[in-house]
C-alpha cells in the first residue's frame, strides 16, 4: 500500500511538471503577454487609403495647398483605436484600416537602458524550460524506475533540486519581463505607446506554469522526506527489536528476563506486534527460558 501511495505521488508530481513545461512553452512561444489600445491620428485619404482616414470637400481629391480644403472630423473623429499586443519577442499592432497586422521586434522597441534586462529575461526563460525539462526527464524514470530503493531516492532529489531551481528562474523571468515592459510603457518611442493596456492570457499562462512548477517541486520533496521519515522510523524499530534480543541472550536469570521486559515495553500497537514475533523466532530457534525443575537447586531458592 506505501509503494502504490509513492508511485501515485510520482504520477502526480510528473503531471503537474508536464503541465508547467507544457505552458511555459505556450506562454514564451505567443504575444499575448500584454495588450491594449493606441490612439493614432487618422491619415489624409488617398489612392491607397479610403477607410478610416480624413476627407477632403474636394472633388479631386488631392492634398493641394493651393486649394482650400475643408475637414469635416473634429475632435476624437480625428483619431482611430488600434488594438496591439505585445511578447517577449514581438510587438505588434494593427494596420491603420484595422485589417491585419504589423510587427516589430520587441527588444528594438525598448529603451537602450532596458534592452540588457530584456536578453536576460529571454535567457531565464529558455533554462527555466530547460531545467524543468530534465527535472521532467527525472521523474518520468523514477516513475519507470523497478528496482533499488535507494536509486529512486537518489532521483528524487535531484528532480526536486531542478524543478526548484527552475520555478526561482521563472520567477525572476516573469517579473523582469513586467518591470521591462512597464519602463517601455513610459520611456518607449512615441509611435508605440499606448493609450490604455492590460496583462493578456499569455500572462496568465506563465504565471500559470510557474504556480504548476512549485506545486510539482513541492510534491517531490514531500514525497522525498516522507521516505526518509519512513526509513528512518523503520531502522529504529529494526535497531530496538536488535537490542531486545541481544539482551535477550546475554542474561543468566529470570529475573533479569523479568526486568528487562519490563523496562521495554513497547509504546505503540505496531512495535508490539514486532516485539511478539521476534520473540516468537527466538524462542523457536534458542532456549534461553529455563524450567525451574531444570535450574540449579541454588538459583531456585534464590529466584523463591
Amino acid at each position: 500500500m506505501t509503494g502504490l501511495d509513492r508511485r501515485r505521488r510520482a504520477s502526480l508530481a510528473l503531471a503537474l511538471n508536464l503541465a508547467a513545461m507544457l505552458l511555459a512553452v505556450s506562454a514564451l512561444a505567443t504575444s499575448h503577454w500584454c495588450e491594449g489600445m493606441r490612439k493614432v491620428a487618422k491619415p489624409f485619404c488617398s489612392a491607397s487609403v479610403h477607410v478610416h482616414c480624413i476627407r477632403y470637400n474636394s472633388t479631386s481629391g488631392r492634398n493641394d495647398s493651393r486649394l482650400v480644403q475643408y475637414v469635416w472630423e473634429t475632435g476624437e473623429d480625428k483619431f482611430v483605436m488600434r488594438r496591439f499586443h505585445s511578447g517577449i519577442w514581438v510587438s505588434c499592432e494593427q494596420n491603420i484600416d484595422l485589417r491585419g497586422e504589423t510587427c516589430r521586434n520587441f527588444i528594438s522597441v525598448a529603451p537602450p537602458h532596458e534592452r540588457g534586462v530584456l536578453w536576460l529575461c529571454i535567457v531565464a526563460e529558455c533554462l527555466y524550460i530547460l531545467l524543468l525539462s530534465t527535472g521532467g526527464i527525472l521523474m518520468s524514470i523514477e516513475v519507470c524506475h523497478i528496482g533499488n530503493v535507494i536509486d529512486g531516492l537518489k532521483l528524487n532529489a535531484f528532480a526536486a533540486i531542478f524543478t526548484v531551481l527552475s520555478g526561482l528562474l521563472g520567477m525572476v523571468a516573469h517579473m523582469m519581463y513586467t518591470t521591462a515592459f512597464q519602463l517601455t510603457v513610459s520611456l518607449g518611442p512615441e509611435d508605440w505607446k499606448p493609450q490604455s493596456w492590460d496583462y493578456s492570457w499569455s500572462y496568465i499562462l506563465a504565471w500559470g506554469s510557474f504556480t504548476a512548477c512549485m506545486a510539482s517541486s513541492v510534491t517531490t520533496i514531500n514525497r522525498y522526506t516522507k521516505t526518509i521519515l519512513e526509513f528512518k522510523h523503520k531502522r529504529r524499530n529494526i535497531e530496538k527489536n536488535l537490542k531486545i534480543k541481544q539482551k535477550l541472550l546475554d542474561l543468566d536469570s529470570p529475573d533479569q528476563v523479568w526486568d528487562m521486559y519490563i523496562s521495554s515495553v513497547p509504546s505503540t500497537a505496531e512495535e508490539l506486534l514486532d516485539l511478539s514475533s521476534s520473540a516468537r523466532k527466538l524462542s523457536n530457534n534458542s532456549n534461553i527460558f529455563l524450567d525451574l525443575n531444570d535450574m540449579p537447586e541454588q538459583q531456585g531458592e534464590e529466584y523463591c
